[in-house]
């Protein structure tokens, strides 16, 4: 990587000055200003190794995404907040662990009221303060405020507190393709009426209310569809602009397109992932038609890995792999779980095909946009989130991004990673801190992922000191409501 100092790089934005468009005869306010665009990319359940750019046996064609990792910086020890849906959504828009919320283990459910707190601090509100467009188009998974009536859904009235009090100007998606109701939703309002019912409960989700004709295989092609259709009303005004692209894939309902079923020669499950790729191609294209690509900064990662799911032996956890639906569920904790993909790409600012070794966290997105605005975050705002601007355009800093990052699983178990060592609080899968059985081994785990990768060696008795150091860690972060250091008066 580059040794661009974080001056020079912001220097180079144009923050406060007028640039020039890299776009020949067309003049972007983005540009103008300095401001870039912003498109986050979220896959729901992509494993670490599924792509080719991070494994050269994948057996799943990723062009695109390997174009973005050619193009950009690869991440090599990215960690979602959780390792299942809801939690990680919140970290992600929040830059705040969910478990200092009312959820302390899984996700919501279906018609569950907003996680996300009236009046907090989300990306896209920062964002929108310095004069971006905003929007979210996919899987939401963060609650809403239901109407209802005589203890009944009821779905012909707006749908209070969602993505549209929430930071975001526009909002397109499923809210949660295998919840119901089964049937888009657009701003407030559903796109058109659940009036038949969904009545066997599988992997395309429980039963309730269903759109007549609701296909779950058109859920994907459609979001790409919003997704591209946006892009081009920003080319067309433009205003700077986030796009939040959670895509509903390749998590179950696995439904790839007819375009796609049987195209991988695999799995349904390799079609879905073949399909997500494409959407995200068709996102990368659509910046290119418009003229936008040199002007914005496209991150692409996943929700959680899912171990059965990562693609790489050495994240696999071996012995612990529940089977069914669920599968990876419990085993969540371990590096297969939580260690997903991350690739940012910005031309012209982040050198293309550059590797980063750094631990990051999802969480990360709001204190860097911050950074990247020349903004300060306020002390109740990104409480653990932390600037990776400078890892990003190649800085290479006299420490790590932020002290240690904090796991959490479905289960509600925690583990800290500071360096190369882990400590994970409970003796077995699932298991609370405490519960272990002491005649059995250890009462904890603590592994040294530089040299085991597998967490197969418990070092928990053979190094206390390092045990101490890091559940006294863990403990300050949890008591004291953050990780991200009070910031001093100047």
């Amino acid at each position: 990587m580059t040794n661009l100092k974080r001056r020079d790089f912001l220097n180079a934005l144009g923050l406060g000055a007028v640039a020039v468009s890299l776009r020949p005869g067309k003049v972007h306010a983005a540009d103008a200003v300095g401001k870039p665009n912003i498109v986050y990319i979220l896959a729901d359940d992509f494993g670490y190794g599924d792509a080719a750019c991070y494994n050269k046996d994948a057996k799943i064609p990723t062009p695109n995404i390997d174009r973005l990792a050619a193009e950009g910086i690869r991440f090599t020890d990215a960690h979602s907040a959780s390792a299942v849906c809801s939690p990680t959504r919140y970290g992600i828009l929040t830059g705040r662990y969910a478990w200092r919320t009312r959820l302390k283990r899984g996700v919501l459910g279906p018609y569950d009221p907003p996680l996300v707190e009236p009046g907090r601090l989300t990306v896209g509100a920062l964002l929108k303060q310095h004069g971006y467009h905003t929007a979210c188009i996919g899987k939401w998974h963060l609650g809403w405020d239901w109407p209802s009536e005589d203890d009944r859904k009821v779905f012909d009235r707006p749908i209070a507190n969602g993505p549209t009090t929430r930071g975001f100007d526009t909002y397109f998606g499923t809210d949660v393709p295998n919840y119901p109701p089964y049937c888009f939703i657009e701003n407030d309002r559903t796109v058109g009426l659940p009036t038949a019912l969904k009545e066997k409960r599988d992997l395309s989700g429980a039963p309730g209310p269903m759109l007549p004709g609701w296909r779950f295989d058109a859920i994907l092609p459609k979001l790409a569809e919003k997704a591209v259709e946006y892009i081009g009303q920003r080319a067309a005004d433009g205003k700077p602009f986030f796009l939040y692209f959670p895509l509903t894939s390749p998590h179950e309902p696995i439904a790839p397109s007819p375009r796609f079923q049987g195209k991988s020669g695999i799995s349904a499950l390799a079609d879905f992932m073949m399909e997500t790729d494409w959407a995200a191609g068709e996102v990368l294209q659509a910046l290119d038609r418009h003229g936008l690509a040199a002007n914005t900064l496209v991150f692409f990662t996943a929700d959680n890995g899912h171990a059965p799911y990562t693609g790489l032996p050495e994240l696999q956890r071996h012995g612990h792999e529940p089977s069914g639906p669920w599968r990876g569920y419990k085993s969540d904790i371990w590096e297969g779980g939580h260690r997903v993909p991350f690739i940012a790409r910005w031309p012209g600012r982040i050198k293309p095909n550059t590797v980063c070794d750094d631990t990051i966290c999802l969480n990360n997105l709001l204190a860097t946009c911050a950074d990247i605005l020349g903004a300060t975050l306020p002390d109740d705002a990104g409480e653990d989130s932390f600037s990776i601007l400078g890892p990003l355009c190649g800085e290479t800093p006299d420490k790590p991004s932020h002290e240690a990052v904090v796991h959490h699983s479905g289960l509600g178990v925690f583990a800290i990673r500071r360096g190369p060592w882990k400590l994970i609080e409970g003796s077995g899968p699932g298991k609370e801190a405490g519960t272990g059985d002491k005649a059995a081994g250890p009462a904890g785990q603590l592994y040294n992922l530089r040299e085991d990768p597998a967490e197969k060696e418990n070092l928990y008795d053979k190094h206390p000191d390092v045990v101490k150091e890091l559940h006294a860690l863990l403990e300050t972060y949890r008591t004291s409501g953050r990780s991200r250091p009070v910031r001093r008066p100047s």
